[in-house]
């Protein structure tokens, strides 16, 4: 700090300017010795006002003056920066003597001028008396109150001041981002309701009203929909709105191959209006009376006569056996048990039987015996001829309109079943050649089985050409269960392991397998390469599946080893050509043999595989072929051409 003094050069003599001098630079060093104390006790003061502070929180009242002493406050209170730099001028000036301080009067009073404009207040902003908020504190997480509060403290601010811009609303308590959310009980199916109606029609029922306020009042969000709405929820049935979609027809169910719709069904309110033209008209009226014309009705067909014609002299021998009974002077046992031990391959034809006018579809053997014959052909008759002595014909039955497609005998051969293609499946008297039963679903079957079972000989099974298998009672003539898991027209049915269980196979190219009784399969088989399979038969000691394969292979499945298809055991060489062409084992099971589209019969190796024969058997298709079950080379072939041969 610089001397403001000034001297008069003129009148003081050197020695007195040099002691001034000296004089004026002790006082200055002094000066700067103060004022770092100064600073010193002031940070000392600071920390001491702290804990003043912690101290002045705990009390209710506090007061705080400026004048008091420092002694009171042993040494930590503050006073004026007045008095302190009074006190310093004393302890300094006390130091020296009064002569050297004589020609500093005049300014000492510039200092202390100098000094009193420079005011220090160290002292804390502290609350006074009525800022001071009284009471106990309430804390907003509290729910339980033990006492009562005042309204100013239920509505007083958490800490602090109040926000002089908040809202009511904003100043609520909130335990959320968005409000105050406190546990109540809602049903969850009206929560829901009530969200759906919300976004669906733009109202909802309040969900804090109360039931004392008026109804307007209890709906939120669009008061004019709801009131159009009749305050319907999404649950409730409501008139049609305009704009709806027009309602299309449904049929979702894609195995409905026939019915299926999918997104391009009709509108329901739809109308054909488009009129064909002339020429369309004529075409259309032409197409129609030729339908008409052809269609025949199930009536015409069971208005039909079933008649049977005898071709034999006598029909009960001199014993009064009848004609279907075995002979026992053909020096072959016919029995059941009587099984070759040894089968040799045919060389030479011994018989032609000649009756049919047309091609022939099956021949059956009598059961247990085979001494007789059962034919069917195109021709829509049925035939029945003796395989020895004189190999006669010995009875025709005629009742179908149409082509008979399939035969097939019960357990003991006094029956037998016909099924044809004018949609009649019919039941036959072996013997008498009464026509016992008939039987339709107004579809054409193209086989026909009876269960092999004894005490199910009343039920037989039909395969449809449309894609179902139905069975049959014959007591009630209705049908008691239908198997329609098939895509496509069913050709074959075989029975297997112990009649439990049968299998089909159809036009979709696969093979299925089902338990009685159960119209689901439990095992389906198909495979890409497979080709539909319109031809099987099962083996004599009932392991083996031989399936004629429309890809010109004879393809074998082992019944009882889970119906695998056994990929070594193929028999090729034989063109099929998209006929149905008869299979069967020898009883020995050392052979196999098949027809041919060009009339041929094949035999081939069972084991090996090997094709050791091919002859032409016929001058058209050989479309069926049976090995005798009790000779040991005998074997029958049906051809297109109307015969039946019969090769040893």
């Amino acid at each position: 700090m610089a001397s403001l003094v000034a001297y008069d050069t003129e009148e003081s003599s050197d020695e007195e300017r040099q002691h001034q001098h000296e004089h004026q630079h002790n006082l200055d060093s002094n000066l700067e010795l103060e004022k770092v104390k100064l600073k010193e006790t002031t940070k000392f003061n600071q920390i001491e006002n702290q804990n003043d502070d912690q101290n002045v929180q705990s009390e209710s009242k506090f007061s705080f003056k400026s004048e008091s002493k420092s002694e009171s406050r042993s040494g930590s209170g503050l006073s004026q920066s007045s008095d302190t730099h009074t006190s310093f001028k004393k302890s300094s000036l006390e130091t020296q003597s009064e002569e050297e301080f004589l020609h500093l009067k005049t300014d000492s009073k510039v200092f202390k001028n100098l000094l009193s404009t420079t005011q220090l207040s160290l002292a804390p902003p502290v609350a006074t008396k009525g800022d001071v908020m009284t009471g106990n504190p309430l804390d907003p997480t509290v729910k339980e109150l033990k006492y009562n509060p005042k309204a100013n403290e239920l509505y007083a601010p958490t800490a602090g001041p109040a926000h002089p811009f908040q809202t009511q609303q904003m100043r609520a308590v909130k335990n959320t981002v968005t409000g105050f959310a406190e546990p109540s009980h809602v049903s969850r199916f009206q929560f829901e309701t009530q969200r759906r109606t919300f976004h669906s029609y733009g109202y909802a029922m309040d969900p804090s009203g109360d039931s004392a306020v008026e109804e307007s009042a209890a709906i939120i969000g669009d008061l004019k929909a709801a009131e159009e709405g009749k305050e319907l929820t999404v649950f409730e049935a409501s008139k049609s709105r305009e704009g709806d979609k027009r309602k299309r027809k449904r049929n979702n169910d894609a195995s409905d191959v026939d019915g299926y719709l999918g997104p391009w069904g009709k509108f329901i309110d739809e109308k054909t209006t488009m009129v064909p033209e002339e020429e369309e008209k004529k075409i259309l009226d032409e197409l129609v009376a030729k339908r008409k014309k052809n269609k025949t009705t199930i009536e015409d067909k069971v208005e039909s006569e079933e008649k049977s014609t005898l071709h034999l002299k006598e029909e009960f021998d001199y014993q009064g056996r009848s004609w279907t009974h075995p002979p026992q002077d053909v020096g072959v046992s016919l029995k059941a048990d009587a099984i070759p031990e040894k089968c040799f391959m045919p060389k030479r034809l011994i018989h032609t039987w000649a009756g049919h006018t047309k091609a022939l579809s099956c021949i059956r053997w009598l059961p247990v015996s085979a001494h007789l014959l059962l034919s069917s052909g195109m021709d829509s008759k049925i035939k029945i001829w003796e395989v020895y002595n004189e190999r006669r014909m010995a009875r025709t039955y005629s009742g179908h309109k149409q082509a008979v497609r399939d035969v097939n005998f019960d357990n003991d051969g006094k029956r037998f079943l016909s099924a044809s293609f004018d949609r009649m499946c019919k039941l036959w008297d072996t013997e008498t050649g009464q026509c016992i039963g008939k039987f339709t679903n107004k579809k054409v079957p193209y086989c026909v089985k009876f269960n092999p079972d004894a005490d199910k000989q009343d039920l037989f099974v039909a395969g449809t050409n449309d894609k179902k298998i139905v069975c049959f009672d014959i007591r009630s003539g209705e049908i008691v269960q239908e198997y329609d898991r098939h895509l496509g027209a069913v050709n074959t049915i075989t029975f297997v392991d112990g009649n439990r269980r049968f299998v089909s196979t159809s036009d979709d190219k696969s093979l299925r397998i089902w338990e009685w009784d159960i119209p689901v399969d439990f095992k389906y088989i198909s495979d890409p390469s497979m080709h539909s399979m319109p031809a099987v038969t099962i083996s004599h000691n009932g392991k083996w599946l031989a399936c004629q394969s429309l890809d010109n292979q004879v393809v074998i499945f082992n019944v009882l080893n889970r119906m695998k298809m056994m990929r070594k055991k193929v028999f090729k060489g034989h063109m099929v050509a998209g006929y149905a062409c008869g299979v069967d084992f020898s009883p020995d099971m050392s052979y196999l043999i098949s027809g041919d589209a060009d009339g041929k019969m094949y035999i081939w190796d069972w084991k090996s595989t090997k094709l050791f024969s091919k002859f032409k058997a016929h001058d058209d298709v050989c479309i069926s072929v049976l090995w005798h079950p009790h000779e040991t080379s005998k074997i029958a072939s049906a051809g297109w051409d109307g015969v039946i041969k019969y090769w040893d």
